[in-house]
């Protein structure tokens, strides 16, 4: 009785572990086949599975006709082209030559080219060698039809921009990651990247015997996610007028670079913005110098020059230290912490009220205004106007300027800080400025991209941002003696006749080893019309032109630009 009492407990006991390893077996093939499913699918591909990575489609990029929302131009779109590769291994070496040949003549390589295919063909063990990429369609079909043993084509979309270099340094380019992804690089492209390219899926499933999906298995991962659309604040045309203006004058005054930049006051939308010199986004390898990449309005800072005057003034009128009609005695000269300050051309004006000091430009006035002020309060000024941080407009790359010469102890630093020297900001950033001054004080966020369209039907407006900087009685005051600088000193060169235009000049030495270039400057014309109730700013500027002034440059850029936006948009003349 005792042995077989032990022989039932032995056998309970192994029945225990069976049912217990049974079920252990049982929750793992559960887990492999329902839980982690998909992961091992993922694992099994080189087996019996098939896998090919969804690629999204890249979000269009558009810009608009600003007086009528309903009229949009694709700027940057999605077009199918080809890659050329080949299987050296099913190519024998004796119709490498022939092989060699046809490609090279069909794709009109170099010799060096040609000697590269070679090379690569040759390899007879080589499984795959890239040929060549992008090729239009005609060149596949001409391939595909000499049915050339070991050369074979696969489609590919690429991105392709209709307008050519019509706002290239905006809109960026797209390259090739190692996965053969489009990535967006530098404007549009490159900061919206995420936006645009869409979410990757992949799809799985079972083969047949004859290598097909079997559509019944169980074989979908991930769906891919198609990118947004954007549509931009640009307005076609005036993107093409203002940026053939500007191309014009680059040319005509031999200048390094231009930039330009017309935006509204009110919202801080970008109607137009150009860079010069710039570069076709579908052939963007081509480029000799990648700086042309670069978007002049928001990556090269520069000393603005006396077009920071009235943003000094602005600050001295906004405290209640100054009005229009306050008079100060220019001697020509001032001399601090040691240095010598002189008006230019060594000129000296007497006695002069500020208006006179903005009409005439004068470096010791405004010295004197922002003495007024103090080095603390003029600071707090400078940021407040968006010196010194990036805008957030939403490009890639923008820089900050620096602003931080300002805050050094010495007098000299704000002194010449109050006439547009020692510290540098970028394009966008004085446009900005002078937006501010143009409407009622409110400093605006500026932005270019208008919509964000979404495949399942979702749209995202972009709502204006504006920050009070100084008061709207104060803009009023600095409006009113920026149209006495344009009526009594740029009156040809820059006045409408029946439109008042509030803008100033600033023609600002560059900074080198040393000290300032002897004999080079950059000319930069900013404003806003029509001044008793302004509905754009424009702001020009060429760096290092032939000429000696600003108002021989960027002013008559300006004045044709401002004439050809009002006409556009039909507003009537505010002179009476």
């Amino acid at each position: 009785m005792q042995l077989k009492k032990e022989i039932d407990n032995s056998l309970r006991f192994v029945s225990i572990l069976v049912l217990f390893g049974t079920l252990i077996i049982i929750g793992r093939l559960f887990m492999l086949q329902v839980m982690d499913h998909s992961y091992y699918t993922a694992l099994a591909l080189d087996n019996h599975e098939v896998y090919r990575q969804l690629y999204p489609h890249r979000g269009t990029i558009f810009l608009q006709d600003t007086r009528d929302k309903s009229k949009q131009y694709p700027v940057s779109v999605n077009r199918q082209y080809y890659s050329i590769y080949a299987v050296p291994r099913d190519i024998s070496l004796n119709q490498v030559p022939s092989t060699t040949n046809f490609l090279s003549s069909l794709l009109n390589y170099t010799e060096e080219e040609k000697n590269n295919v070679t090379t690569k063909l040759s390899k007879s063990n080589d499984p795959y060698e890239p040929i060549a990429k992008k090729v239009s369609e005609n060149v596949k079909d001409a391939i595909d039809a000499a049915h050339l043993s070991g050369i074979h084509t696969t489609g590919q979309e690429f991105r392709y921009y209709p307008e050519g270099t019509l706002a290239a340094p905006i809109l960026g380019f797209t390259g090739q990651n190692e996965k053969g992804e489009l990535i967006g690089r530098y404007g549009v492209e490159g900061f919206w990247d995420s936006t645009l390219a869409g979410k990757s899926g992949f799809l799985a499933g079972e083969k047949g015997a004859l290598g097909s999906i079997i559509s019944v298995a169980n074989r979908t991962l991930k769906q891919a996610e198609d990118g947004a659309d954007l549509v931009l604040t640009l307005d076609r045309n005036l993107q093409y007028k203002a940026c053939e203006r500007l191309q014009k004058g680059f040319v005509e005054y031999q200048a390094k670079s231009a930039s330009l930049i017309l935006m509204d006051p009110k919202t801080g939308a970008i109607l137009s913005m150009c860079s010069l010199p710039d570069f076709n986004p579908n052939e963007y390898s081509k480029v000799e110098d990648v700086r042309a990449y670069n978007n002049t309005t928001i990556f090269t800072p520069y000393e603005p020059g006396s077009v920071f005057k009235p943003i000094t003034m602005s600050m001295a009128l906004d405290l209640g230290l100054i009005s229009p009609f306050t008079t100060y005695t220019d001697t020509g000269e001032r001399i601090i912490n040691g240095e010598k300050i002189h008006n230019a051309l060594n000129k000296t004006y007497g006695l002069v009220t500020m208006t006179n000091v903005l009409e005439n430009s004068i470096n010791t006035g405004v010295i004197w205004a922002s003495e007024k002020i103090g080095k603390t309060r003029f600071n707090e000024y400078v940021e407040k106007f968006g010196f010194g941080k990036k805008t957030g407009i939403g490009l890639d790359t923008e820089t900050a300027g620096d602003i931080s010469p300002l805050s050094k102890k010495a007098d000299i630093y704000t002194a010449v800080g109050s006439f547009g020297q020692g510290f540098t900001v970028t394009p966008l950033q004085m446009a900005v400025a002078y937006s501010a001054l143009a409407n009622g004080g409110k400093l605006p966020k500026p932005y270019i991209v208008d919509e964000i369209k979404y495949p399942n039907g979702q749209v995202d407006k972009t709502e204006p941002q504006t920050e009070v900087v100084i008061s709207a009685n104060t803009d009023k005051l600095i409006t009113a003696m920026l149209i006495s600088v344009v009526e009594k000193t740029y009156a040809r060169s820059a006045s409408l006749p029946n439109y008042y235009i509030a803008a100033k000049t600033g023609t600002a030495q560059i900074g080198g080893k040393g000290g300032y270039k002897a004999d080079a400057t950059n000319h930069t014309f900013v404003g806003y019309f029509p001044a008793t109730d302004p509905k754009f700013v424009l702001f020009v500027k060429y760096e290092e032109p032939k000429a000696d002034w600003a108002e021989s440059t960027a002013a008559p850029v300006f004045k044709d630009v401002a004439k050809f936006v009002l006409d556009y948009y039909g507003v009537p003349g505010d002179k009476k």
